[in-house]
């Protein structure tokens, strides 16, 4: 009985320590927007706005570390089902025209599928990984978390270079 009042007041409290957190994504907005890309995707901008998160009082906590990635891993997959969707479009466009003009060549949209399925197998083993290092420990969730912002981040940048960004 103990250890359920104890465990429920660590969850409260983190809970409540969470609610004083906030994120901005700017930090990671003003990279992107200040990078060039004529040498790559900027991959050193992923982590910009969860890091300064982190940075906080509150933030350095493990239920911090976890809301701050959280939030810009979450930012970082809405940004790669953005660009995912616009260059399957292109993709089957390209494919249309290709078949149009009777050409026999690979289907983009077809491999950019392909490609999409074996990064998402590749990103779940490697985060799954990342947090097996930590052997249970507390460690574990903000290294999961973390390394899938990271991921999703660099894919998501990936795609916007396919677009032209």
């Amino acid at each position: 009985m103990r250890w359920t009042i104890v465990l429920t007041a660590m969850l409260w409290a983190g809970a409540a320590g969470a609610q004083e957190l906030s994120f901005d994504i700017t930090p990671t907005e003003q990279c992107l927007a200040e990078s060039d890309w004529s040498g790559g995707p900027p991959v050193h901008c992923v982590g910009r706005a969860a890091d300064q998160c982190m940075a906080s009082p509150d933030g350095s906590t493990t239920v911090g570390m976890n809301f701050c990635l959280d939030a810009e891993w979450q930012w970082w997959d809405q940004r790669l089902n953005e660009h995912y969707q616009d260059v399957m479009a292109n993709d089957k466009a390209v494919d249309a025209e290709n078949a149009g003009m009777g050409a026999t060549v690979p289907s983009l949209a077809e491999n950019l599928k392909a490609m999409q399925r074996a990064w998402i197998g590749f990103r779940d083993a490697a985060c799954d990984y990342e947090m097996a290092q930590w052997g249970g420990g507390t460690g574990q969730g903000p290294a999961l978390t973390g390394c899938l912002m990271a991921e999703t981040g660099r894919q998501a940048l990936r795609l916007a270079m396919r677009l032209g960004e």
